[in-house]
């Protein structure tokens, strides 16, 4: 382990921002949107997770430490943000139906989210180069990246090997990019900016 890489620290307060702010507060959002009965915040938030999957996905391929979780880590930054404001039915229901503590902490979570990922955005796309070069994936520069992924195998699959677990991601990533695919591609024409099937 090189202790010389200036940004790590930076590297470890964006892995706890994203704990913070794609798993901890959503998911306390969604049980409060529950027993409140706010259905507009839980199909947003219900929405929010299947996007968000491939961060938990980007987690199991940087454990097997392949080159592609830097795109996919990427892609999962910007489209997290574009779920939770491109729904214009979700929106408005949101907007006018709904009010009280509830509703200002969402808002306040889905602005703070979507700042935190443009700028998470900004801010990885230096690191590109990692998922295509090899040599550059050897490097310090690449690897720090993979540091938080692989104490987080050591907490939960401490008896896994990381190929497996790779496997898992791998596996993962090509379901996530084929339903991504088919939403795109099929259900997007059919339904437009509306979370309501047509």
């Amino acid at each position: 382990m090189d202790y010389n890489i200036w940004f790590r620290p930076f590297v470890w307060i964006d892995y706890r921002l994203a704990v913070l702010f794609l798993v901890f507060i959503p998911l306390i959002l969604l049980i409060w949107a529950f027993v409140q009965k706010a259905e507009g915040i839980q199909r947003l938030l219900a929405i929010y997770w299947r996007v968000s999957s491939l961060v938990a996905i980007t987690i199991y391929l940087m454990i097997a430490q392949y080159p592609v979780s830097f795109i996919s880590g990427l892609i999962a930054q910007i489209l997290i943000p574009i779920s939770l404001w491109f729904w214009v039915d979700l929106n408005d229901e949101i907007e006018y139906q709904s009010s009280g503590s509830l509703k200002l902490i969402f808002t306040s979570w889905r602005w703070a989210t979507t700042v935190y990922c443009i700028l998470g955005t900004l801010a990885f796309i230096p690191f590109l180069g990692c998922a295509f070069s090899g040599n550059a994936l050897k490097t310090p520069y690449c690897r720090v990246w993979f540091e938080a992924p692989l104490l987080f195998k050591e907490y939960f699959h401490a008896n896994s090997k990381a190929e497996f677990l790779g496997f898992l991601g791998i596996t993962s990533l090509v379901v996530y990019v084929l339903y991504l695919s088919y939403f795109i591609l099929i259900k997007l024409g059919k339904q437009g900016r509306s979370a309501t099937p047509q």
